[in-house]
């Protein structure tokens, strides 16, 4: 099936990331959110950190703005927010290979480790629950694990979202893999939520302060 066409935002925002990486950076600071997951699965638990970059992008109204760049491998969204610039990213690599995507995208936009957002899921928290994490280990997380060898650094905020842990450690693999069940999909959209709530708090808080760190 060939690739869909670039709608004009599309192409307008295609413009934009290549005008981003020639001229200086804005006096606003700039942030990256990268939704971790596995391209073409949309609603499996391993994806709902790109789940909550599609309310993110709602939220702040570009969700009509995605496009594809090659350069990164993934699918960016520019938003401001106040005087900061948000660029979205979904990589369109699976999920061990995210840090590619991602490290590619914070060198074309000229971000360090510490402006950069993962959101992705976990497992030690149940549906529901939310916690960001300032830097530190993977904690076991393939696509996290990636980002940190990519980009060098550890410092990275990360949005942590609850999927719960199966009963039975040898069916983890298929639990990520697999999709929210009904019940459990009535929970997601307060979940999403109170996700992009949080991250947008976070980014507003640190884009006011006088440093770049968390």
């Amino acid at each position: 099936m060939p690739p869909p066409r670039l709608s004009r935002e599309g192409l307008w925002l295609s413009r934009a990331m290549s005008r981003c990486v020639l001229e200086p950076r804005p006096p606003g600071k700039r942030w990256l959110v990268a939704g971790l997951g596995n391209p073409g699965l949309p609603g499996t638990r391993h994806s709902v950190g790109m789940a909550v970059l599609g309310q993110l992008a709602r939220r702040l109204g570009v969700a009509e703005s995605w496009a594809r760049d090659a350069r990164c491998a993934a699918d960016l969204a520019l938003a401001s927010l106040g005087d900061a610039q948000v660029v979205l990213l979904r990589p369109r690599r699976l999920m061990n290979n995210n840090g590619r995507s991602v490290a590619r995208a914070a060198e074309l936009f000229g971000l360090t480790a510490e402006e950069v957002y993962l959101v992705h899921d976990e497992l030690d928290k149940p549906l529901g629950k939310l916690a960001l994490k300032l830097g530190g280990s993977a904690r076991g997380h393939n696509g996290v694990r990636s980002c940190i060898s990519c980009l060098n650094s550890n410092a990275m905020p990360r949005l942590r979202v609850g999927i719960g842990r199966p009963t039975h450690p040898d069916t983890v693999q298929a639990y990520v893999l697999g999709r929210f069940s009904l019940a459990e999909q009535e929970l997601l959209p307060p979940l999403l939520e109170r996700a992009t709530d949080l991250l947008l708090d976070h980014i507003r808080e640190r884009s006011q302060g006088p440093t770049l760190g968390p």
